[in-house]
């Protein structure tokens, strides 16, 4: 059910972070949807998320603070959004999925509107394509795929169940700017560039500008691995297939999965293999992590090749994620 708000008056920009900083789309309520219209009082163009403040009258005729949070600035942009397509002092109606504490004046954007001709979503879901790949090197697109992802996760352990319960946005990564490692870094909705060379596959992915390097040559991983956030990757071919594993990742309290911690013993197998028509690259992957996981979890997707698509610069800034973490 929508609920509407009147229009505010203009309020001259100031501190305009509430002090209720956050965190993960999980706070917000998916099932009810809020109208608001309101003043822009500030447009933050930056990563992760895209931020617009609004000034709304409520019921009580009091002007109230919004916090509409959005995606990231390479998602919003293949949905028509530019760092100029809101502006202070414009009137807008928006609707979003409001925080689940409605005393907390935040919510995930779903739709923007305004009266110059302005009509956006948060993002578009339809990155399909019709062009056939000649193998899996190229851009390819994960957003479709995202969103029908399938994910098996196997029971955790006591100790993994425990953190898992105990688990607050303040000990995510991504407030540090530290992307999120593989597998969940291979099933986010962004772009992946695959390049092959004599020796190994580079894996560019647009999401917190992160390369990894895949060995190609026959090597086993080393012994007493330095860990490090993306591990250490070596690959094969099965056929027209690229299989990469990797191991040597440092402990995450995200690295299986959200709020799925991960250990030192994490073994991630990923198999990139082209669809019959090669307009897609499928993807799956398989988590071993004997500390946390019992048994193996799994998970697949599509990627869309997408031979023209643009990377979007990341450039994650410090203070726009310290908002990640709900207080």
């Amino acid at each position: 059910m929508e609920r509407l708000f009147a229009i505010a008056a203009i309020v001259a920009f100031a501190a305009v972070v509430p002090a209720n900083a956050h965190h993960s789309s999980s706070i917000y309520d998916n099932e009810s949807v809020l109208t608001l219209q309101g003043t822009v009082r500030a447009y933050e163009w930056k990563n992760p998320h895209v931020y617009i403040y609004l000034d709304v009258v409520d019921a009580s005729g009091e002007s109230v603070l919004w916090e509409v949070e959005g995606g990231s600035t390479p998602l919003m942009m293949r949905s028509g959004w530019t760092p100029t397509t809101v502006e202070p002092g414009e009137v807008v109606s928006i609707r979003l999925n409001p925080n689940k504490n409605i005393d907390v004046h935040n919510g995930w954007l779903l739709e923007i509107s305004s009266d110059r001709g302005t009509s956006l979503t948060r993002w578009v879901e339809d990155t399909s394509s019709v062009v056939a790949a000649d193998g899996i090197a190229g851009v390819w697109d994960a957003l479709r795929g995202f969103q029908a992802m399938r994910f098996e996760h196997s029971q955790l352990t006591a100790s993994a169940s425990a953190a898992r319960a105990g688990y607050h946005e303040t000990q995510n990564p991504v407030k540090d700017c530290v992307a999120s490692p593989a597998p969940v870094l291979t099933y986010m909705p962004y772009r992946t560039e695959i390049s092959l060379q004599d020796d190994r596959a580079l894996l560019h992915t647009e999401y917190f500008d992160v390369e990894r390097v895949v060995y190609m040559d026959g090597r086993e991983h080393p012994q007493n691995l330095e860990p490090t956030n993306q591990g250490h990757s070596i690959g094969y071919w099965d056929g027209e297939a690229l299989v990469v594993d990797t191991v040597g990742f440092t402990a995450s309290p995200i690295g299986s999965g959200l709020t799925t911690p991960s250990g030192l013993g994490k073994h991630v197998i990923e198999r990139f293999e082209l669809s019959d028509d090669r307009t897609q690259l499928r993807v799956s992957f398989s988590i071993e992590d004997p500390d946390n996981i019992v048994g193996v979890s799994a998970g697949e997707l599509v990627w869309d090749y997408v031979p023209s698509g643009e990377f979007t610069p990341y450039r994650c800034d410090l203070e726009n994620a310290q908002r990640y973490v709900y207080q």
